[in-house]
């Protein structure tokens, strides 16, 4: 006779648990990419779905509102961000909602505070810029400012890529998995051919020891330089996309244009750069000045 032990059938109900978990995460995957999601978002809500799984220790066909809201909770009493609260309910919703059609995440997400980007001056770009010494790394942050592009599509740039004749480049499958243009400046274009010169079309623009260029070391060049330049900013490779949308703005361009050239869904996106415009409030007369 099987001789059944308490030891046994929690290993059996974990080995259980185990499986539907896997099982489940396998279904989510299957829907985000045939959706066409980023690699990001497929990574982000496969990892919390899992984290909530293995918190409620619960088969999916199990949960409820409740358990959601608890799992929740517990992230915000940890400290989690408000911003990484409405991105776990976004992972969380669309599996179970979207997915699995049970209609279990209704709840109000925490309101996210709306901290405007920082934005470099002209000055302070051009002092990065003066005080990079190695060639590659000037590139590098030239070509971030001139073409607005995100850290990840630097990243991902190849010589195929580039239209010099033309002055433009395209990102392929950016942010929506969408293809864009951007311009190339003409200091680009003058020194652009040492970094590309006997590389195939489908090779890396900027490339490191092992292919694509890291993406952390990118930002240690970014923040290393801004350093050096003695600017008391928190400085990445996202605040040149922030200062090139924003000193396009200043210089007359349309926000439609600028929309296109980063890559926005919606105009909503890029109108945030008209609050963080301050050339033309620094041209507002103080009415102090005028008493």
């Amino acid at each position: 006779m099987l001789e059944i032990t308490a030891l046994g059938v929690l290993k059996f109900y974990t080995n259980q648990l185990q499986y539907l978990i896997m099982e489940n995460l396998q279904k989510l995957e299957n829907e985000l990419k045939l959706r066409g999601f980023s690699e990001r978002t497929v990574k982000m809500y496969l990892f919390y779905n899992r984290k909530f799984l293995e918190f409620i220790n619960k088969d999916s066909d199990q949960v409820t509102e409740e358990d959601i809201k608890s799992f929740i909770a517990s992230k915000m009493n940890a400290g989690t961000s408000a911003k990484s609260i409405v991105l776990i309910k976004s992972a969380l919703k669309f599996f179970y909602d979207e997915v699995l059609k049970k209609n279990i995440v209704t709840f109000k997400s925490p309101k996210v505070s709306k901290k405007l980007p920082t934005v470099l001056t002209r000055d302070e770009v051009k002092r990065i810029i003066d005080l990079i010494e190695n060639k590659k790394h000037k590139m590098i942050v030239m070509m971030l400012y001139s073409s607005g592009m995100r850290l990840s599509e630097l990243t991902n740039l190849k010589v195929e890529d580039l239209e010099l004749n033309e002055k433009v480049g395209w990102v392929r499958g950016g942010k929506g998995e969408k293809d864009r243009m951007f311009l190339l400046s003409n200091k680009i274009i003058e020194n652009i051919g040492d970094f590309i010169a006997g590389k195939e079309a489908s090779g890396y623009v900027f490339s490191g020891r092992k292919g694509k260029l890291s993406q952390r070391l990118i930002q240690k060049i970014v923040a290393s330089a801004a350093m050096r330049a003695g600017i008391n900013k928190r400085v990445s490779p996202h605040t040149m996309r922030h200062s090139f949308a924003t000193h396009l703005l200043e210089s007359g361009e349309n926000i439609r244009k600028i929309q296109e050239l980063l890559g926005h869904s919606s105009l909503s996106t890029t109108q945030i750069y008209t609050h963080v415009s301050t050339e033309e409030l620094k041209k507002v007369k103080n009415p102090l000045d005028n008493l």
